[in-house]
């Protein structure tokens, strides 16, 4: 997939340099800055979160942080909109399941 060039509230995508984070346990790279979701998004994840009581998958929605689709936990906190925080180096991204980031936690 191609990388979102321009974000209607972040701006610009910046020319930073690659970095490496993870996602689930497996390493993968983006731009320093550019937003978590559009990292994702580059390396075909697309569901983020599952909903607490249907388990339903979740992904990036409105895409300038007013909604809560795109929430993970990053470095250990929950529900970080991910559509709206910039990557940065070494950051964990894990899929939250309900307001945990454990499968079967709510």
């Amino acid at each position: 997939m191609e990388r979102i060039q321009t974000h209607p509230i972040l701006g610009d995508t910046p020319e930073g340099k690659q970095v490496t984070f993870t996602y689930d346990g497996k390493i993968l790279q983006g731009i320093e800055g550019e937003p978590i979701a559009a990292a994702l998004r580059v390396a075909g994840v697309m569901t983020h979160r599952y909903t607490k009581k249907r388990h339903e998958p979740r992904g990036v929605f409105c895409a300038i942080g007013r909604c809560t689709d795109c929430v993970m936990v990053v470095d250990g906190k929950p529900n970080v909109r991910t559509c709206i925080t910039p990557l940065k180096e070494g950051m964990v991204v894990k899929t939250q399941y309900g307001a945990s980031e454990k499968e079967g936690e709510v």
